[in-house]
């Protein structure tokens, strides 16, 4: 898995709007689809929401991982976004969700997806670089962060 390929400037945003968990969660797929990963918006919404009301993806320590399979997508695609002042997300710990990462792959292919959440997980789990994402003020610095 190639996070640089995956993750780009252009599929993060460092101030979503949205106060609902469906605002940013639309928020996400916005950028997915402005980037051109995505097909069909709509599609791609519908699954996440409906992943996301089986089971939430608020983890722990404000990180949020929403979602979704779709036929929307030709490869594994995310999207990242900071809300500073949290979005309940359902989270375990009970906390607000403030750095949201969006995936969606191919209805037949789960492998990608795993394997992204885990590359991604290691630098998400360090409390200094969830503080320096938090700090940061643009998507290079997010990417430089995330990806060394």
């Amino acid at each position: 898995m190639n996070l640089k390929k995956t993750l780009t400037a252009e599929t993060i945003s460092l101030n979503l709007q949205g106060t609902t968990k469906d605002a940013v969660l639309a928020e996400l797929v916005d950028l997915l689809m402005a980037s051109g990963h995505i097909r069909d918006r709509d599609a791609v919404l519908k699954a996440v929401q409906e992943r996301e009301k089986r089971m939430s993806t608020g983890m722990q320590n404000g990180i949020a991982i929403p979602h979704g399979k779709s036929d929307s997508v030709d490869c594994l695609v995310a999207a990242l976004g900071i809300k500073r002042s949290g979005v309940d997300f359902g989270a375990l710990d009970g906390q607000p969700s403030v750095i949201f990462v969006m995936t969606v792959s191919p209805d037949s292919r789960t492998g990608p997806h795993i394997q992204f959440l885990a590359e991604i997980s290691r630098p998400l789990n360090d409390p200094a670089v969830r503080a320096k994402l938090l700090a940061a003020t643009t998507p290079d610095e997010v990417l430089h962060l995330l990806l060394g």
